[in-house]
């Protein structure tokens, strides 16, 4: 039996195809480039650099090739390392809180009826909605006590609280961020949740498994993945955090400019005029949350194979 010879047309065919997958691909590729190569690389060359006064500072100043110079200021800053000596406190307050919070609110709004679904759905996610400084403002307004109705509440029953203080600094922001955040991770989680075979849970309660056991034991397994990439999503936001602690410095004493990582590297920049030191911090703020990532996302896929 003879085997026909290939038509002309399809090699022909076959260009046409990779000609129309290049050129969906190469709009992709120029944006990821400008928006991501480039600015990286550009932090890295700057982060190589110092501004060095010239003569007895009288002759402006100039950029100096001080290699590895910067890093190793920025890991010997003392503010650098309380920063985020703060963001691991914030962390150990905020990733629990936010992760019980939004995890237990998905399985409340599994278990209701659509109408009050969609209302409560709706309202829990309308924080989200709200730009992060609005947010801010709103409750530094909250937590000032010359201003806020929450705070005559506290003092009409003898409550003196502080939210400004150092002892609430933490507290203060992690409120503000579950606040505004936990409404998202919650929307992920009952995504999640609604993907579950229905013949699963129904099959549970056959064999009388109850409301919270099954929770327990048939949910929460089931949507593991999407708890593995709310804490994903959780811990990198954790690292960036910026808005929130910048706002309360307009009250706080004890919530300073530098006070995150990310403040260091907005303070170094725009307030310290040092660009280097700037461009070294976020390349070491970079490569921690890449860390923090590579370690979730490991913890995550050994928790799934469990």
């Amino acid at each position: 039996m003879t085997v026909p010879a290939p038509s002309p047309a399809r090699p022909a065919a076959g260009r046409a195809q990779r000609r129309a997958a290049a050129a969906y691909l190469v709009p992709f590729f120029v944006l990821f480039t400008l928006v991501m190569v480039a600015p990286i690389g550009y932090a890295v060359w700057t982060s190589l650099f110092a501004e060095r006064s010239s003569g007895l500072g009288f002759g402006g100043t100039e950029s100096v090739f001080v290699g590895l110079g910067n890093y190793a200021d920025a890991l010997g800053d003392a503010a650098l390392r309380a920063s985020f000596v703060h963001v691991i406190g914030y962390v150990a307050v905020y990733i629990p809180l936010m992760t019980c919070a939004a995890l237990l609110l998905a399985l409340l709004l599994d278990s209701t009826v659509a109408r009050a679904r969609r209302l409560f759905q709706l309202a829990l996610f309308l924080p989200y909605t709200v730009p992060t400084v609005i947010a801010a403002i709103i409750w530094v307004y909250l937590y000032s006590p010359s201003l806020s109705p929450v705070m005559d509440w506290f003092d009409s029953v003898g409550l003196s609280v502080d939210f400004f203080s150092a002892p609430l600094a933490i507290p203060s922001v992690v409120n503000i961020v579950t606040w505004h955040y936990v409404g998202y991770n919650m929307v992920i989680l009952y995504a999640a949740l609604q993907a579950i075979p229905r013949e699963t849970l129904e099959a549970a309660t056959m064999d009388g498994a109850g409301a919270i056991r099954t929770a327990l034991q048939i949910k929460v397994p089931h949507i593991r993945s999407a708890l593995v990439l709310s804490l994903l999503f959780t811990c990198v936001g954790a690292i960036q955090l910026f808005n929130e602690p910048y706002m309360l410095t307009t009250q706080s004493e004890a919530i300073n400019r530098d006070w995150s990582p990310v403040m260091f590297v907005h303070k170094a920049a725009f307030v310290d005029h040092q660009p280097g030191l700037a461009s070294a911090a976020a390349i070491l703020i970079a490569l921690t949350a890449g860390a923090l990532s590579y370690a979730v996302t490991k913890l995550g896929n050994r928790w799934k194979a469990a």
